[in-house]
């Protein structure tokens, strides 16, 4: 399986413009500051690299880096 990790890691760094550390309890937006458009970049990013829909629950979208990795791995399962 492809490193799920690596590719959310840049693509915060590279396409949201994330500096900070990136951890797995880190909060998508309270602690990046991610917006709507930037949290589907991201959601887009995965599912075009690893082709796959993430269909995510519209009432509780993943709230941190590891909910979204631990997301995109169950959908590489299925």
């Amino acid at each position: 399986m492809e490193n799920v990790w690596k590719l959310t890691e840049e693509t915060l760094r590279q396409q949201c413009r994330v500096n900070g550390p990136i951890q797995a309890e880190t909060r998508l937006r309270e602690d990046l500051g991610l917006d709507s458009l930037a949290l589907l970049t991201l959601a887009v990013a995965a599912e075009d690299h690893f082709r796959i829909c993430l269909n995510e629950d519209p009432e509780s979208p993943p709230a941190t880096v590891g909910d979204f990795v631990a997301l995109v791995e169950s959908r590489l399962r299925d």
